[in-house]
């Protein structure tokens, strides 16, 4: 008697019954009983005269082709691309002067292409190299953007709330000279200054305390209370002390950054493991040259850590602390003038600056430890 567990016709159809499969079927059927939306007064569904049909087509013949695929790999961009026709339609719709806020049937229909986007992404993150640290991200941001765009243009969402991302785009190119010059004074003048002095401080003081127990002792509780610290209170002081250009600005991202770093050294440095410092002390190493043979090595993924951690508190630091007192130029002050003048467009442009600026500054500072630190036994299973 066959054992049922090991049966090649049980285990076709366990394999074949794919019930996320089934439930995105069953979630557009549901779709195309419900409304598409409205135009000119008169409720329409999927057949009511718009290219809907045509997509819908577009849609089940990607995923069929991803289904059939000769490597489930293929088969993820194949449904990739229906996840982008399915995305694609209410931008059509809403180029037709369709109202999509009632459109119930549409809304269920994108809800089944973001359920399917999860499974494809799912996929090819499984895959090594640049796919999953690269292009799986990429695609989920993107993803987010087109979510946001849709949402707010299809549910008539006010720009004085929240504006679409391509109103954003259309600021941040009308506007691209002003941004660039508030990029300068911001990131290129404060933030770069700051974040050196503030990690290299914390850098050094920390190989200093690591020679000195009692100033790690005396220096650490002092970092839990400066971490207490907001920074909006900090800012104006150091506004009053430095004046009102970049000095100001430096002196806030040194006080933010200074112990992340001190405390993230000190945990690199002592995370060498007792054999290991035997081992250094057998062949007569002295302090100097087991801290640069060794326990600075090993300590690679603590300085990254703090200096990921500040990459992003340089950054917001100088933006808040520019809102108390900074030459006519900058993101924080850009920030906080056109508000009060209501021009919300810019003031998204600004923010999205600054976002793009801080995720390229720490990806930029992650891809620097992937490629120095390879070799470290945290790295292994990423």
């Amino acid at each position: 008697m066959s054992d049922l567990s090991t049966d090649p016709y049980r285990t076709t159809l366990r394999n074949a019954a794919d019930w996320g499969l089934v439930a995105l079927v069953v979630i557009v059927l549901a779709a195309l009983a419900l409304p598409l939306g409205v135009k000119d007064g008169i409720v329409l569904g999927w057949f009511g005269g718009s290219l809907a049909p045509l997509f819908l087509i577009g849609v089940a013949l990607a995923v069929v082709g991803g289904r059939t695929a000769p490597s489930r790999p293929l088969g993820a961009w194949v449904e990739l691309a229906a996840v982008a026709l399915a995305w694609l339609l209410p931008l059509h719709l809403l180029d037709e002067g369709f109202d999509l806020s009632a459109g119930w049937g549409l809304w269920l229909f994108l809800t089944a292409a973001t359920l399917l986007l999860w499974r494809v992404l799912g996929t090819l993150s499984g895959v090594p190299g640049w796919t999953r640290s690269v292009l799986v991200p990429g695609l989920f941001g993107l993803g987010l953007l087109v979510g946001w765009e849709v949402l707010v243009r299809g549910f008539q969402v006010p720009a004085i709330l929240l504006p679409a991302p391509s109103r954003i785009a259309a600021a941040l190119a009308a506007n691209a000279p002003v941004l660039w010059d508030d990029f300068g004074q911001t990131v290129l003048t404060s933030v770069v200054r700051g974040y050196l002095m503030g990690c290299g401080a914390g850098f050094a003081v920390a190989l200093l305390a690591d020679r000195v127990p009692f100033l790690a002792r005396g220096l650490l509780p002092l970092g839990n209370l400066a971490s207490a610290i907001p920074v909006v209170g900090i800012a104006p002081i150091m506004v009053m002390w430095f004046g009102f250009d970049w000095p100001s600005k430096a002196a806030v991202i040194v006080v933010m950054t200074f112990f992340p770093m001190l405390i993230n050294t000190l945990a690199g440095l002592d995370s060498s493991e007792r054999i290991q410092l035997d081992l250094m002390r057998s062949y007569g190493a002295g302090h100097a040259r087991t801290l640069v043979k060794l326990r600075l090595p090993n300590a690679l993924p603590f300085l990254f850590n703090g200096l990921k951690i500040n990459s992003t508190l340089a950054l917001i630091g100088a933006i808040v602390a520019e809102f108390f007192g900074t030459p006519v130029v900058g993101m924080g002050f850009r920030i906080s003038t056109e508000v009060a003048r209501m021009n919300l467009d810019i003031v998204w442009a600004t923010i999205a600056v600054a976002a793009l600026t801080g995720s390229g500054f720490y990806g930029g500072l992650a891809l620097l430890e992937r490629l120095t630190t390879a070799w470290h036994p945290s790295m292994r299973k990423r």
